[in-house]
């Protein structure tokens, strides 16, 4: 049996405080650690070179989307057969690696997400607001998916090889919930195992800076996502609200009409009526030119995708 070459990623961002810790634990459950610093301004870059690790640096934070990105292309690049990505700043457990990858390296599945939820005993102590969001953005990812996940919001997560290859991403505040929404729409296996989470040591959090700054901008990205991946349900829906919405005023005027032979005093719901529905008109061609641009799509990441096990293989 063939073994795997298994590699850490490790996004960081001003984590001088935590991460030697972060990098001594992992190495004992990983062959390599790739760190990919984002344009930080401390030592992150330097006490990653010194532990070992491959360290790949942005000249500025671009985010920690793009800084996953990097990270992704290196591990091609190096062999790479299993990927785990963990946080830098050492709330999540590197013993916990191996629970983690175990169903990539059993055959089981290609990508494997952690869940701080799935299992009571391990769910972390948060406040309404965060956790009103974790659940709000599960459920809407679960909704887009057909699939039942606990948590999207999650960063220990494992790659197979196949996975990162087949990954089209364009986020770049964030990956959590687009990797979730891309790999689905592939029809990769995946399989949600529970994780546990330490307390925060050092500093705040880089990304959830403020939970509606993050709301908003991680909400862009799976609109974005749900747009580029299924193009005719999207539009299509925003067609059908307008339809649906010019039906019911055309039925109320119709409905006073025949009670009364008058219009008024609902005479100008039929034109606010007749260009809701000219609007749905215009999305459903919309939705069928986007449907038919989506197909394209789905052949030029084949074409991508082949082009990378040519590249990396």
């Amino acid at each position: 049996m063939t073994q795997n070459k298994i590699v850490a990623l490790i996004p960081a961002f001003n984590e001088e405080a935590s991460i030697r810790d972060v990098l001594l634990k992992a190495s004992e459950h990983v062959d390599e650690i790739i760190v990919v610093d984002d344009g930080s301004s401390d030592k992150t870059s330097s006490i990653s070179a010194e532990a070992g690790a491959i360290v790949v640096s942005h000249l500025m934070n671009r985010g920690v989307g793009v800084a996953f990105a990097t990270g992704v292309a290196k591990a091609l690049e190096i062999g790479a057969d299993i990927v785990v990505t963990i946080d830098a700043d050492g709330q999540f457990q590197a013993s916990e690696i191996p629970r983690v990858i175990g169903p990539i390296v059993e055959g089981r599945a290609d990508f494997v997400t952690g869940s701080r939820f799935l299992e009571p005993k391990s769910t972390p102590k948060m406040d309404d607001t965060k956790r009103f969001g974790n659940r709000l953005f599960t459920r809407l990812v679960n909704w887009l998916t057909g699939q039942k996940f606990t948590d999207t919001q999650c960063g220990f997560r494992a790659y197979s090889r196949e996975a990162m290859l087949r990954l089209t991403l364009f986020g770049r505040f964030t990956y959590t919930q687009e990797v979730l929404l891309d790999l689905t729409s592939k029809n990769i296996r995946i399989v949600e195992v529970p994780v546990s989470v330490l307390p925060r040591m050092n500093g705040n959090s880089k990304v959830v800076k403020s939970p509606f700054h993050y709301g908003f901008r991680a909400l862009k990205i799976i609109v974005q996502a749900e747009r580029d991946s299924h193009p005719l349900r999207f539009f299509g829906a925003i067609s059908l609200l307008f339809i649906i919405s010019a039906l019911l005023m055309f039925t109320v005027v119709i409905a006073h009409w025949l009670t009364t032979r008058m219009t008024s005093p609902f005479t100008s719901l039929l034109s606010i009526g007749g260009t809701l529905l000219l609007a749905g008109v215009i999305f459903i061609i919309l939705a069928l030119v986007a449907d038919m641009q989506g197909r394209s799509r789905r052949l030029q990441e084949e074409m991508l995708y082949l082009l990378k096990r040519q590249r990396y293989s």
